[in-house]
């Protein structure tokens, strides 16, 4: 068969696997087990015909979510409340504030006024002991005639 010919054949060959053979395994001794519950056994019928049969298994069921505390109202009022307390004072301390620096410009205008016009009256005072050059007028000595004063 080793001649060329135009249509070859080869001879089919069939690998028959080599078993293993496992080595002595002592297994150890089984204690039967009373299950708490048997789950039932499940049939279905596929579209070819087949008959599956087996247990059901449940699926995966996600970690459940942790849901967030509901806030009470009571602790929204309270912190709404706190707040408004916060502005409240924080407004009485502008209002203090501008109060207290009104009064400290009051007190400096009137501080200066008061210098002013003692200094204005210290002038008059202290200016009317210096000899005049004029003409001193008694007016109840004097005699009015014709819109003058004779003495």
């Amino acid at each position: 068969m080793n001649e060329p010919t135009t249509h070859q054949t080869t001879p089919l060959v069939v690998h028959q696997p080599t078993p293993i053979i496992p080595t002595a395994v002592h297994a150890a001794p089984t204690v039967p087990i009373q299950p708490g519950h048997v789950p039932p056994v499940a049939s279905v019928v596929l579209p070819d015909g087949r008959v599956v049969t087996g247990y059901a298994i449940n699926p995966a069921q996600p970690e459940p979510v942790v849901a967030k505390p509901v806030v009470s109202r009571a602790a929204v009022n309270v912190a709404l409340g706190g707040v408004g307390f916060l502005g409240v004072c924080g407004g009485l301390l502008l209002l203090t504030t501008f109060i207290t620096a009104l009064t400290a410009l009051i007190t400096q205008l009137i501080t200066l006024t008061a210098v002013i016009f003692g200094g204005w009256i210290a002038a008059q005072v202290l200016g009317a002991n210096r000899p005049q050059g004029g003409t001193t007028v008694h007016i109840r000595k004097a005699v009015i005639k014709r819109n003058h004063f004779h003495g």
